[in-house]
């Protein structure tokens, strides 16, 4: 079976592009600069499972994206999260956060209603996040 990313990740998220390890997805939910990172292989399903010698990879891109949010939107406080409850995928949430936002100082999960960004925005922001995470060049 070929590798595909969860449905419900796709309806909830905009795709991004992919590093070299991991599909890129931004959550649509305005109110938090919000990235899922998938890597792309199938039966993943925590992270025991990635093999031994992707596991740095992976370190290194959350720590990409990290660096990527913390700049770009000013974040207080990064939170890194595998869940996997309701996606049984491995994905991992990278969750810029800033003591103002609308959930704070609580979980993302189940704060109020999700804010879609506008066309533009979601644009600009994406643009914003390929360029920084270099998605796109060939060095991936």
């Amino acid at each position: 079976m070929a590798f595909e990313i969860h449905p419900k990740l796709l309806a909830d998220c905009v795709y991004i592009g992919e590093l070299y390890l991991c599909e890129v997805l931004l959550m649509n939910d305005r109110r938090f600069p919000w990235i899922i990172l998938v890597p792309k292989a199938e039966g993943l399903r925590d992270f025991h499972d990635l093999p031994l010698d992707q596991r740095d990879d992976l370190y290194d891109e959350i720590e990409a994206v990290s660096k990527t949010l913390q700049m770009y939107c000013d974040a207080h406080k990064l939170n890194v999260a595998a869940l996997g409850n309701q996606v049984p995928q491995l994905h991992i949430h990278v969750i810029g956060r800033r003591t103002d936002d609308a959930a704070w100082p609580g979980p993302v999960w189940g704060s109020g209603e999700s804010e879609p960004y506008g066309v533009d925005e979601l644009d600009s922001f994406c643009d914003e996040l390929r360029s920084a995470l270099a998605i796109g060049d060939e060095e991936n």
